[in-house]
């Protein structure tokens, strides 16, 4: 699935690999986190991240059929383009693979999924169930 831009350019072989546990607060240096706890964000999913790069102006293809190396039961990771193929950046204000790192996780807890707040489910609160129903029956 490729996201944020069209057009050709290079490899998508080339483009750099983010894991969403690379960002994730809750998740220590051992087992796989790449920036500072403080920067991170809880939770990151590869869609926020895929979102958070398109708003960037970066190119990026989430891969879902991929698990993380450390820890198999994390699936998904984010493929972005960082470089042109002449080198020069995509986005002169972010040079490095940390830096976009950095930019993800503080705009991740700002998306719009995040944001949207929890409407409770209605009829489900004072309903009783069927057998609170078959008990009053007899």
């Amino acid at each position: 699935m490729d996201v944020g831009g069209s057009g050709g350019g290079s490899s998508i072989k080339k483009w750099k690999i983010i894991y969403p546990v690379y960002l994730n607060s809750k998740k220590t240096v051992p087992e796989g986190r790449r920036i500072a706890a403080t920067k991170a964000c809880p939770d990151p999913t590869c869609i926020e991240i895929a979102d958070s790069c398109t708003y960037l102006k970066i190119r990026c293809a989430i891969d879902l059929d991929k698990a993380y190396p450390r820890d198999f039961f994390q699936v998904g990771r984010v493929r972005v383009q960082l470089t042109n193929d002449d080198g020069t950046p995509v986005n002169p204000s972010i040079r490095t693979k940390k830096q976009l790192m950095i930019q993800i996780a503080e705009l991740v807890p700002k998306h719009h999924g995040r944001t949207k707040k929890q409407e409770p489910v209605a009829g489900s609160s004072n309903a009783p169930n069927s057998k609170q129903k078959k008990k009053n029956k007899k």
